[in-house]
């Protein structure tokens, strides 16, 4: 009994220049992987969480807003994951800082992230998610970014990759070989698309398991991997407003992120134990993204009440000025100008408006070009943030 539910999904096969390369099976595994009743269970538990988070965002007010920090969020600790050093803050005060001012070159590869998951977002509207699109969102993610090495943007790998060492003879995994990749990938395609059993939380950690363990890429193989989870729940419509990304969960558990990928992708795989860590990540992330909605409605509606005190030309300029904060939760001079159309004396009235009404604060202390943050909002979003820390930087 003890191998019923361990199912191979690849074996290691000698190449003629001496490495061992990972040569997936027919994908999914046709005998031997069974669904335990443990792992229905937590299926069970996120999919409830899921569904609850589903119900709180239709109602959302201003949600295309509010989506954007769910993303940049997600795009952070993605590029985190591969090394990147931006935090959070860095990722949302980008758009509003000038680039030789910016604190960190690294922001570049958040901000190529997160418009490869706007483009994917948009593109699976009309278009299935195929090779094709998959390429799209590596093309979207790659092109004009920082890279290690040639990243050949919406382009599959032409030649052998490995993770970790110097060569492939001492990698601590190599994948397989350029042939070997593309018949994985007609498969991972056909399962994408196929109308079957798996429950549909399942299907979307077996997707990024086996994407990972493809690395079709020569480069960005990690964070298209991470997107495609967030493109399918959206695209099998199990939530109707992508607001549910597991990079913050990822880097959290980071080495057991890292542990139970290399054991599903082992001669022995350990499929179970992946899908199990990958149900409590998105139970644990649906979660905390509700908690996170709940606190949204009920920021807005204490701030707009606020605003109902102004008299009603500025409460309406004001207010809006406010919707577009939940967006672009830090901002300077230049960013109200552009929202209001105010001369700069204008908007300055409007920011010393925001700090009475306790909305908005000043980040830093900056003798020039000093930005504010829509601080309780933020923090929402950035459980490091420390306010008094950042008053007194």
């Amino acid at each position: 009994m003890g191998n019923v539910n361990k199912p191979k999904i690849g074996r290691y096969v000698k190449q003629k220049e001496g490495f061992n390369a990972f040569t997936p099976f027919a994908f999914p595994p046709k005998e031997g992987f069974v669904i335990t009743p443990k792992l229905y269970k937590k299926h069970e538990e996120a999919i409830r969480l899921v569904g609850k988070l589903d119900g709180i965002t239709r109602l959302l007010p201003d949600k295309d807003f509010f989506i954007s920090m769910f993303i940049v969020k997600d795009a952070a600790y993605s590029s985190q994951i591969e090394g990147t050093r931006a935090t959070l803050q860095d990722a949302v005060a980008a758009p509003v800082t000038e680039e030789k001012d910016r604190n960190n070159r690294d922001v570049d590869d958040i901000e190529h992230y997160v418009k490869a998951v706007n483009y994917g977002i948009e593109r699976t509207k009309e278009f299935p998610i195929s090779l094709r699109f998959i390429r799209e969102l590596h093309g979207r993610l790659m092109t004009g970014a920082r890279c290690t090495q040639h990243a050949y943007p919406g382009e599959f790998r032409r030649s052998q990759n490995w993770i970790g060492g110097k060569t492939p003879a001492d990698a601590s995994f190599v994948p397989p070989t350029v042939i070997d990749m593309q018949k994985s990938l007609d498969d991972l395609e056909k399962f994408i698309h196929a109308e079957d059993d798996y429950p549909s939380l399942v299907k979307a950690g077996l997707i990024h398991a086996q994407f990972e363990t493809i690395h079709p890429f020569t480069d960005g193989n990690g964070r298209t991997g991470r997107m495609m989870i967030a493109m399918y729940i959206h695209y099998a419509k199990i939530l109707e407003l992508p607001v549910l990304y597991l990079s913050s969960y990822f880097k959290k558990y980071q080495k057991l992120y890292y542990q139970k990928l290399q054991g599903y992708h082992d001669e022995d795989s350990d499929i179970n134990a992946w899908l199990e860590f990958f149900l409590e990540g998105v139970a644990e992330i649906a979660s905390s993204s509700i908690e996170a909605c709940t606190q949204i409605t009920s920021l807005r509606d204490r701030d707009f009440a606020k605003m109902q005190k102004l008299g009603k030309k500025s409460a309406e300029s004001t207010l809006e000025i406010v919707r577009k904060l939940f967006g672009q939760p830090i901002v300077g001079i230049a960013e109200i100008m552009k929202w209001t159309g105010f001369t700069a004396p204008g908007a300055y009235k409007v920011i010393e408006r925001l700090e009475k009404l306790k909305i908005l604060e000043p980040l830093g202390d900056a003798e020039y070009a000093q930005k504010y943050i829509y601080a309780d909002y933020y923090a929402i979003f950035d459980e490091s943030f420390n306010r008094e820390a950042k008053r007194k930087k």
